[in-house]
């Protein structure tokens, strides 16, 4: 039976001293961001070391602190902790129930700006003493943060995501062709990828969008002629309006001009009818959610899709 009466070796306070400590670098840095003393920071890392008989890292003045394997399999357990630590401290100290505290939220660039302005305003509405900061990054960056114990909650495509993450589907996007407004092909409805086999496309760099449009251009059976890549969509919508190539692109914004004012034109894929891409909102398979974070999952699905 578990001994619940006995209270642990370590305190919360070292916890955070070790993650700070982590974070930075050095133990001096650390101490500036806590306000304490490098002995005092110090000290809370031996007295942690002593507690769980193991050495958390290594401590060299010129090279500052680099963390053992014991240390880096902590590090993620303290994060994890501390959050649970605000969170209890949150809800007892808060006699109605109201949600507060800070949750953290990484979305994938190309989704921020279609999903995260709506959520944003209307979670704030809902609980307005919750504090959201997020991040925008590409896939890989974000599923390393999330299961490193940096993020609450990552929105990403249901796209290569790592089995250590657990979520729920918020709604689906379907890939379509966009194509400058005096393209040949413009006043179709519906264009064949084979009509554009031998014109030169811009790529969308961000992981995981160029595999994935490549991976529909075989699907299609066709071998792309990749001639621009380009890192966000915007940059992509200003080569199409220019003419200088197609791009296969997942969101379909309202605003159908490109910063200088060119208007870009979407098409429905013809060899891909019904190929659809799951959007996730994703959080760590074995890490218990915050209240926060149950709360902006129920209001994500409630809301996304509503547009």
């Amino acid at each position: 039976m578990e001994e619940l009466h006995k209270a642990p070796g370590f305190t919360l306070r070292q916890l955070l001293y070790f993650v700070v400590v982590a974070e930075t670098g050095t133990v001096s840095a650390a101490s500036q961001r806590l306000r304490v003393s490098p002995s005092a920071v110090s000290l809370a890392l031996t007295e942690l070391e002593r507690a769980l008989k193991v050495q958390l890292c290594v401590r060299r003045k010129a090279h500052g602190v680099t963390l053992t394997v014991s240390g880096t399999q902590l590090l993620k357990h303290a994060r994890t902790m501390l959050r649970q630590a605000r969170e209890l401290e949150s809800a007892v100290g808060n006699a109605e129930g109201e949600l507060s505290g800070l949750l953290s939220v990484g979305c994938f660039m190309g989704l921020a700006p279609v999903l995260l302005p709506k959520l944003l305003q209307g979670f704030g509405e809902r609980h307005p003493r919750v504090t959201i900061d997020f991040e925008e990054g590409d896939q890989t960056g974000l599923q390393h943060r999330l299961l490193a114990g940096k993020l609450d909650l990552v929105m990403l495509y249901d796209v290569s995501i790592s089995p250590e993450i657990d979520g729920v589907e918020l709604t689906r996007m379907r890939p379509h062709i966009m194509l400058s407004a005096d393209h040949p092909l413009a006043d179709r409805p519906v264009v064949a990828l084979h009509d554009l086999a031998d014109e030169p496309m811009v790529l969308l760099q961000e992981p995981p969008s160029p595999d994935h449009s490549l991976a529909l251009c075989h699907e299609a059976g066709i071998s792309p002629v990749v001639r621009y890549r380009a890192r966000n969509g915007e940059t992509a919508r200003a080569l199409v309006g220019r003419g200088l190539g197609y791009a296969i692109i997942m969101q379909r914004p309202p605003n159908d001009r490109t910063y200088e004012g060119l208007r870009v034109v979407h098409k429905e894929i013809a060899e891909l009818p019904t190929h659809e891409v799951p959007v996730l909102l994703g959080w760590p398979r074995h890490t218990r959610l915050t209240r926060r974070a149950e709360a902006f999952v129920h209001y994500g699905r409630e809301t996304v899709g509503t547009r």
